[in-house]
């Protein structure tokens, strides 16, 4: 059954999965050795600078976790959303790994630099875990955007303030297609330190990537990265079974193809819900993802033909997200049985 529960519900998209059957042939060496990986690598290069080092990984946990045991030491700290995947949904692993988290209250997903320059505090304090990192969801948990000049003014502030940046970007292609700009625009020009890129919620059967942008941080990713990803047991033996789908992901831009129709699914089921006066949308549409308060009475029933997700219990806010495989017809499908149920309600 399909639903709208998540992106990474749904299967691997048939050019990954023949990008998977077309290396799977022969031999080739192992844990990044090979020549996919080193294709792979040139795409991420070609959309991100020449600069850019990459280390590939299993997960979207590990990615965001060995992104942060780079820039950080044991002893320093994080600033993020109280929304973030970091904080809500990683099961303490960045903080067992990598640095203290501390959390900003966000609206709508988002963190501001006013909040930032409040937090840096107690520079010097032995007593106190040392600010080191700024990491920011693009999209956020929320499926809303940073815009170009809010990750400007931040990435400024922060090096400025000897502070690095980080983005947890596990669904970075949505961001792209809704700012209108590219990968580097984004990221590298703006003075983003690291990225860890999505794959699992994009289409791909496993792997997520992680992106090294700073110069001086990729060399030291060469002596301090490497080693942490092994340690962390998250060196892929089979490597290029991960990278196969990276390049053919990126070489054709099928990542523009998949996000800007499950955007623009996504934008059907938003406009959808919004002529329904039973229900309430909470927030703008900006990805793949509709936040939306959905009557109690109607949830059982909905979710026995279309799962998904409620994000808050208290109120009933649901979570509806669109994946490369969602058609109109399911979306009709489920805003029709909405209807359906709404009018039985006197």
């Amino acid at each position: 059954m399909k639903g709208l529960g998540s992106d990474n519900h749904s299967g691997v998209h048939p050019e990954l999965m023949q990008a998977l059957q077309n290396c799977n042939s022969d031999h080739a060496p192992s844990y990044g050795t090979d020549n996919e990986s080193f294709k792979a690598i040139q795409q991420f290069r070609r959309h991100f600078g020449e600069q850019t080092e990459v280390f590939f990984v299993f997960n979207g946990t590990a990615a965001n976790v060995l992104s942060l045991g780079l820039l950080c030491e044991r002893y320093q700290s994080v600033l993020c959303a109280d929304t973030s995947h970091l904080h809500q949904d990683e099961c303490g692993a960045p903080e067992f790994f990598a640095a203290k988290l501390l959390t900003l209250p966000s609206e709508a997903g988002k963190i501001n630099l006013a909040q930032i320059k409040k937090s840096l505090v107690r520079k010097g304090d032995q007593h106190f875990a040392q600010v080191r990192a700024v990491s920011l969801t693009q999209p956020t948990e929320l499926g809303t955007c940073y815009s170009l000049e809010e990750l400007r003014e931040i990435c400024h502030w922060a090096h400025e303030n000897n502070l690095f940046v980080h983005i947890d970007g596990a669904r970075l292609s949505q961001a792209v297609v809704h700012l209108g700009c590219s990968f580097k625009e984004m990221t590298t020009d703006l003075g983003v330190d690291v990225v860890s890129f999505g794959g699992t919620k994009n289409g791909l059967m496993m792997g997520e990537a992680v992106l090294v942008l700073n110069k001086e941080l990729a060399e030291r990713s060469k002596e301090k990265l490497k080693y942490l990803r092994k340690q962390s047991a998250q060196l892929p033996s089979k490597t290029r079974f991960i990278a196969a789908q990276f390049h053919e992901y990126l070489r054709h831009d099928l990542y523009l193809r998949i996000a800007r129709h499950s955007s623009a699914m996504a934008e059907q089921l938003y406009q959808q819900l919004l002529k329904i006066p039973a229900v309430t949308v909470t927030a703008p549409r900006q990805s793949n993802a509709v936040f939306v308060k959905i009557p109690k009475a109607f949830i059982k029933s909905l979710r026995e033909k279309c799962f998904f997700y409620i994000w808050d219990e208290t109120t009933y806010e649901c979570r509806l997200m669109t994946s490369w495989d969602t058609t109109s017809q399911e979306i009709s499908d489920f805003t029709s049985h909405l209807k359906e149920l709404v009018s039985r309600v006197p």
